[in-house]
């Protein structure tokens, strides 16, 4: 005789809460909390827009996209919008894109990446 290997369910599913909102780990115009991006972003903002595409496994030539931003903003349930996603990176693409990086930095440090 084969025994029949049974699967015991020892924990019901849960529904859970709504995800609570995030925020970003630094502002906009926070350049000096690492002055390591922010150089990266003033003196070779392609490097740094490929850095942050890897960071999510994105294309070297989406990192400093409007939908990286909105992307990354949806995924960790920080409120705004694609236009002012698109504001940012219009009017002030390096300090965007470092807040992005120091967002994914910072992240990755709390094990939150």
């Amino acid at each position: 005789l084969a025994m029949a290997s049974q699967t015991v369910i020892t924990v019901q599913p849960q529904f859970s809460a709504a995800q609570q909102p995030g925020e970003w780990q630094t502002g906009l115009l926070d350049c000096c909390s690492d002055c390591g991006v922010c150089l990266c972003g003033m003196f070779c903002y392609l490097c740094l827009s490929c850095q942050v595409a890897g960071d999510m496994d994105e294309c070297c030539m989406c990192g400093s996209s409007v939908a990286m931003r909105t992307l990354y903003r949806t995924r960790y349930n920080i409120p705004g919008s694609i236009l002012g996603d698109f504001c940012s990176l219009w009017w002030c693409s390096p300090c965007a894109l470092c807040q992005l990086k120091r967002d994914i930095n910072r992240r990755r440090a709390m094990g939150i990446f």
